[in-house]
């Protein structure tokens, strides 16, 4: 990228070395990556945890659910203190928490351990993800080179989902769990050092963080994943969910009513002016209820109803990886030909043919086509129609909130995700119930349920593109 510039007033890391474009990215995005990988890297390996940690069954889904509940509540947060206390910073000290949690959950001897170390895992991640993402807008300048890195590493988002099981069957298969913990060592502590030597200081802003706004955020966002991932295993008749979910409702709501008098809000109104950029955030959160459903209910149908193995199974999930990869390349050329609603109504249309085909999932569908052409059908549905948000969110918002902006696109992809998947989970339930007699054939039934809900999200998703502008991004040059 040899047309990249850097931002006026920053430097590389220590001294006067000059900024090269390539080592930033190349840090960025495997830090992304590992960052993802952590959301779905555990679901496979979650029965070897249970019998060595001694789990009870309502205990383990929070191996998964501390890191989530952390890291989508710290999101908004962490990227407007980026803005304004530095973002290599924040970012730094997000990847060295994420990397000693990695190490310490690794060795963890009781279940209270691992949960812990997933929560600090959880608070690193969201340091680190959305200065991640505003480290990329600060360097990448020019408008090409910046829709090219901003590509990739939503790329890396969404791939890093479908990496995430496939690694983390190999680990399981061959290692053990721990090794899915380890792994982040060796490949945190070279983005440490890297990051210090290589990454931008960027100007710090004189001001101060809204701390109520940082107070309203932070609880509304975590009492609202709480509340959707409690419903997903209690139902949503539960006291406990319901009250949850109130609360994060009210403290959203008195958190928008401060960020309209704050003179320096946590949530700049700007980030919401451009049309675009509004539509994108409203697809980013429909988009990804019903797309991240597939890695977890397809996992699901493929170890508990056709009996296969967390090996085969996360290897089931290459064409789906493959294929978003593959997008990244693409992504930037079509938006600049075509522009956003061509490039995310194509890709949108795809994601709901995917997953109308996996409503036909029967106890006895082999991998071979059905499951191998909607793996097909959702890789090219959603590279074109979730990772151009990434871009279209990005590319040409106000630099001195990008770090606002950053933290704002991760909190609602993963607020979505979860309220996604505590929806679809309770459909599940409701299906399974009651049919013990036939306990594949019920789970079965519930899983093409999930589905067939999962492909009306994504129809809403469609909904969604026909309101960006038909010109070509402006982002594109």
């Amino acid at each position: 990228m040899s047309d990249v510039t850097a931002l006026p007033g920053s430097r590389a890391g220590k001294g006067s070395r000059p900024l090269r474009p390539h080592a930033v990215l190349a840090i960025l995005l495997s830090c992304q990556l590992l960052i993802i990988l952590d959301v779905t890297v555990m679901n496979v390996v979650l029965p070897r945890i249970r019998a060595d940690l001694d789990f009870t069954a309502t205990g383990l889904p929070w191996v998964l659910d501390a890191y989530t509940l952390t890291f989508g509540g710290l999101l908004l947060v962490s990227g407007r203190a980026g803005d304004l206390f530095g973002r290599r910073r924040m970012f730094v000290a997000g990847v060295v928490l994420f990397t000693a949690a990695s190490l310490a959950g690794g060795l963890a001897q009781s279940a209270a351990w691992l949960l812990a170390a997933r929560v600090v895992q959880g608070a690193g991640a969201a340091m680190a993800g959305p200065n991640a993402l505003a480290l990329l807008h600060t360097v990448f300048t020019e408008p090409k080179a910046r829709v090219r890195a901003l590509a990739l590493y939503s790329g890396m988002a969404s791939v890093g989902f479908a990496v995430g099981l496939i690694l983390g069957g190999v680990l399981a298969q061959w290692l053990g769990w721990r090794a899915v913990l380890f792994i982040n060592v060796p490949l945190g502590v070279p983005a440490i050092v890297l990051a210090g030597r290589y990454l931008p200081v960027t100007p710090r802003r004189e001001a101060r963080l809204d701390l109520p706004g940082a107070l309203t955020a932070t609880g509304g966002v975590a009492a609202l994943v709480f509340g959707f991932i409690r419903s997903a295993t209690h139902g949503w008749g539960d006291v406990a969910s319901g009250l949850a979910l109130l609360a994060g409702a009210a403290l959203i709501v008195v958190f928008l009513l401060l960020e309209r008098r704050a003179a320096q809000p946590l949530l700049p109104p700007v980030l919401f002016a451009d049309r675009n950029r509004a539509v994108a955030y409203t697809n980013v959160f429909v988009g990804y209820m019903a797309s991240m459903s597939m890695f977890f209910f397809l996992s699901l149908y493929l170890q508990d109803v056709r009996g296969m193995g967390p090996l085969s199974t996360g290897l089931a999930f290459l064409p789906t990886a493959v294929l978003m990869f593959a997008m990244i390349r693409l992504v930037p050329r079509l938006l600049r030909r075509f522009g956003p609603k061509a490039v995310t109504m194509t890709g949108c249309v795809l994601l709901v043919a995917g997953l109308v085909l996996l409503t036909r999932l029967t106890p006895g569908t082999g991998y071979f086509p059905l499951v191998f052409a909607a793996s097909v059908l959702i890789g090219c549905g959603t590279g074109l129609g979730l990772m151009p948000l990434s871009v279209i969110i990005m590319a040409n918002v106000p630099s001195g909130v990008a770090g606002a902006a950053g933290g704002a696109l991760q909190t609602i992809q993963q607020t979505g995700v979860t309220l996604g998947l505590a929806i679809l989970t309770t459909l599940l339930g409701s299906s399974v119930r009651g049919h013990a007699d036939a306990p594949k054939e019920a789970l079965n039934s519930g899983i093409t349920a999930a589905f067939a809900a999962a492909a009306v999200m994504a129809a809403l998703a469609l909904l969604g593109t026909f309101a960006f502008r038909s010109a070509k991004a402006a982002q594109s040059g």
